[in-house]
């Protein structure tokens, strides 16, 4: 390696830290409130990078929020692909994720926060959660392991309902929410076709341990 490509390189580092300081301010900001109505100064002071950082990253607020969320996706796909590894039962990998989501809203909360107040516009994005999700569905029905028949359909109901218990999971954090989440898979199974006997099995199986 040259000298002269040890300064590039180290200014590349230096660039990519800096945007990923952004992306990681602007996750804190949507897991604390959903609200993107903060200042550029007020995301900089946060990410803790000079205010002209951040257009040499990002062309403006939206973009950056839609990178945090993105961002958060991708992490939160990346962390079911490693722990749901070795699981060929589609419809456990759809329980098993559905589950371990809703016990991610305490290992996990910031992650599962940016989901929850971001999530719904992201249903069918072509990253993160969604193309993982139809493709277990896919397979499910390819199989005949789960007998509907369109599965972006199925991948509306599943991605609104997950949505639907983390809300549950943060509005009422009383209740149980591993039980909640088992018979919410449960009936989402039931739903894709898998017999009632079955999906009450599969929807209690044991869940890989995420520490």
């Amino acid at each position: 390696m040259s000298t002269s490509a040890l300064p590039r390189n180290r200014f590349e580092r230096r660039r990519a830290e800096t945007r990923q300081a952004l992306v990681r301010a602007a996750r804190r900001i949507l897991a604390e409130t959903g609200d993107t109505s903060a200042s550029i100064q007020a995301i900089a002071e946060r990410a803790d990078v000079g205010f002209g950082s951040f257009y040499n990253h990002f062309e403006s607020k939206t973009e950056l929020f839609d990178a945090a969320v993105k961002d958060a996706l991708e992490e939160l796909g990346q962390t079911f692909d490693e722990h749901l590894e070795g699981i060929d039962d589609p419809a456990e990998l759809v329980a098993a994720g559905f589950r371990l989501s809703a016990s991610m809203a305490d290992s996990r909360p910031e992650l599962m926060q940016v989901l929850r107040h971001r999530g719904l516009g992201h249903i069918h994005s072509d990253s993160g959660l969604a193309p993982r999700a139809l493709r277990d569905l896919q397979v499910g029905v390819a199989s005949g392991r789960f007998t509907v028949v369109d599965p972006l359909a199925a991948l509306t109901a599943v991605g609104g309902s997950l949505l639907a218990l983390l809300e549950l999971r943060f509005a009422r954090p009383e209740l149980d929410g591993a039980e909640a989440a088992s018979n919410l898979a449960e009936m989402l199974l039931r739903m894709l076709g898998v017999p009632p006997e079955d999906a009450r099995d599969v929807a209690r199986r044991p869940l890989p341990d995420l520490d």
